[in-house]
């Protein structure tokens, strides 16, 4: 053992704590945690589920090297406190000292900011129970296989005992902490454990914690017996010069907590890729809520990337919080200042001649007639989401097996999650089962004042399922509209369609987007009784219909229309007399064809439609004649996945 890793291991020792009763010295130990951030101790949810249960407001103790203080937990992700099994993405809890974190003093561990999960050599470090007192035990370990989002699975043969759980995970070749101590196997050696990024869960927690975790850092605190974690640390293993050392994480990281936090995940990951000059990191991508986490994804395995990337990195996040008056010039000091330490001036137009990818300036406000619209995205133009509603053969009444697909704009669509019902969900349960993985996803995916278009896609004789009516949040702000309708680009597409698009439907998409003004096309059209006229319409009629889709006269319109190659259509999902059309009838044809008027180019489409929908979401006047419309736009170059398709992870 070296010299350098005895230090580190004072520090982390140092850093590490047992949860106890807050009655007395004398008290059996909960387990172990860590300082991650002053005043802040993270350790495993089932360490204090057990006694927490009915009172998470309770006050314990945390002990440690120099500290012996009250907490109480601030937050755990524990969806089910009473599940027998607390699962391994939700087995973490904060806690915090009370009373001003300032008047105490003590280590806290650096945690790593990369996103990919650690293998191999590590050591476990926590506490166990003696007779007389806990006492602190740092054991190798190995970590040999992952399990689900965020799990470390610890080879066998290496045995720790019961009180370790909520422990550090330290790798000594890096220096950093990357996992908490989950538990042993039962009647086995090894056992599991939590990946630090599992932290990012917490939300706005997460981000408080680690901008109080980076400033500490930056201010290279010092132990008693003079280490900090940063002077431990390994710098890149390469022969390569210059490099991004630990130092200049350091600093980086400090300066990145000091500006205001990412609006939402898919800016950092622009930014980050566009760091990175267009080229995708590897394996999957934890959630994104920090700078700190876009900066760990300029890495190869453990390795930084060039220096340069990482400055490209800094130069376009202030870049970012400058457009939103919120520079920082102690970054744009310290970027300039490292720069000219690297002695390769040929390649440093590369950080100073960054822009901010398209789409990342701040939006004017969205008010009014002069509102923004979005293009809805083509291929390879943008993100988007889409719902695959597919009826269960047989079933009456009907019920549906659903899957959420995600297309980054980047490459081929993948699946996000499967129905793993076994007999599918009726239409009002939808909501309730698509809450986590469409609401999730959605909710992680949207970028500030460009929310993710999301597609459903149903038989035709569903076209009436009112999904832009839906909402995930029980409870929305009073300026938030709620409805997924006017929070976002909804669009319906034909399931029946899945697979290789036919010439038709491809022939008048490639007419209609050469276009520019459109006109309404009354459907069913007088007089025709097959798809004749609707496969000879001109490109510009748009079909309309004052009827639903999914019964009756529009369920044969609608067919005609989408064998005919039809990729857009307008309709009411409301009810409507077989044969006769009421007075109202004449005006919702009226109002279609002067909201078509407006639009401008094919693409423009949703997103008016969504302004309207927001119109209605807060009651202004005039506008309510669109709440019950529905939207086809059954875009042939992006086809939906075909049946065969077999599923595979998304990133």
């Amino acid at each position: 053992m070296s010299e350098r890793n005895d230090r580190l291991f004072e520090l982390v020792r140092a850093a590490t704590v047992h949860l106890l009763p807050a009655e007395g010295k004398d008290s059996p130990l909960w387990g172990s945690g860590f300082f991650v951030a002053p005043g802040w101790v993270l350790t495993a949810a089932h360490v204090l589920r057990p006694h927490l249960l009915t009172d998470r407001q309770a006050a314990f103790r945390v002990r440690g090297e120099g500290v012996d203080a009250e907490a109480r937990l601030v937050s755990w992700l524990i969806t089910d406190p009473r599940c027998p099994k607390v699962p391994l993405a939700e087995d973490l809890a904060l806690v915090r000292l009370t009373g001003d974190p300032d008047e105490h003093s003590h280590e806290c561990v650096w945690l790593t900011d990369r996103a990919a999960r650690h293998s191999g050599a590590l050591k476990a470090c926590g506490y166990y129970p003696e007779p007389r007192e806990a006492r602190f035990r740092i054991a190798d370990a190995e970590i040999n296989g992952h399990e689900d989002t965020y799990g470390l699975i610890i080879k066998p043969d290496i045995d720790f005992p019961s009180g370790m759980s909520g422990g550090p995970l330290l790798d000594p070749e890096t220096g950093a902490v990357v996992g908490l101590i989950k538990s042993r196997r039962k009647e086995k050696d090894g056992g599991k454990a939590v990946a630090i990024a599992a932290l990012r869960r917490f939300g706005e927690t997460y981000r408080t914690v680690m901008a109080a975790h980076d400033r500490w850092h930056g201010e290279e605190p010092m132990s008693q017996s003079g280490d900090n974690w940063i002077d431990l640390q390994h710098g890149p293993s390469t022969d390569q010069s210059p490099a991004w050392t630990p130092r200049d994480r350091r600093k980086a990281l400090a300066l990145l907590a000091a500006l205001p936090p990412p609006p939402d995940e898919p800016t950092v990951r622009l930014i980050a890729k566009e760091a990175r000059s267009g080229t995708q990191w590897a394996g999957a991508t934890p959630e994104l809520r920090t700078w700190r986490d876009g900066h760990g994804l300029l890495y190869e395995g453990t390795t930084p990337l060039d220096p340069l990337t990482f400055l490209r990195y800094m130069r376009l996040v202030g870049a970012h919080a400058r457009a939103r008056d919120a520079g920082s010039p102690a970054l744009t000091g310290w970027i300039d200042k490292r720069l000219r330490g690297d002695t390769r001036r040929y390649l440093h137009a590369l950080v100073r001649d960054v822009h901010l990818p398209e789409g990342l300036e701040p939006l004017p406000e969205d008010d009014g007639p002069e509102r923004i619209v979005i293009p809805y995205p083509g291929p390879g133009e943008g993100p988007v989401v889409a719902l695959l509603l597919d009826p269960v053969i047989g079933s009456q009444p009907v019920r549906f097996f659903w899957q959420v697909w995600y297309d980054d704009g980047d490459g081929l669509p993948e699946v996000h999650e499967t129905d793993g019902s076994v007999h599918g969900c009726r239409p009002d349960e939808l909501v309730q089962a698509l809450r986590v993985p469409l609401g999730g996803l959605l909710a992680s995916k949207d970028r500030q004042g460009h929310p993710v278009p999301l597609e459903v896609a149903l038989p035709a004789e569903h076209f009436d399922t009112a999904v832009h009516r839906w909402r995930f949040e029980d409870i929305a702000a009073l300026n938030d509209p709620g409805h997924l309708g006017a929070r976002r680009r909804l669009v319906l597409r034909a399931l029946e369609r899945r697979g290789d698009p036919d010439n038709l439907w491809v022939d008048r998409w490639q007419r209609m987007t050469a276009g520019g003004r459109f006109q309404g096309w009354r459907m069913p059209p007088p007089g025709v009784v097959d798809t004749v006229g609707y496969r000879n319409s001109e490109w510009d009629r748009i079909p309309v219909m004052c009827r639903p889709a999914g019964q009756g006269t529009g369920r044969v319109a609608m067919k005609h229309a989408l064998d005919s190659g039809h990729g857009v259509a307008l309709w009411p999902i409301g009810s409507h007399p077989e044969r006769a059309c009421l007075p109202e009838c004449e005006t919702l044809h009226a109002r279609i064809e002067k909201f078509l008027g407006a639009v401008g180019s094919l693409s423009e489409l949703p997103d008016r439609l969504r302004h309207v929908r927001q119109d209605i979401s807060e009651q202004r006047a005039d506008s309510a004649w669109a709440e019950p419309l529905a939207l086809l736009y059954d875009d042939p170059r992006r086809p939906l996945p075909d049946e065969e398709t077999d599923p595979v992870d998304a990133p």
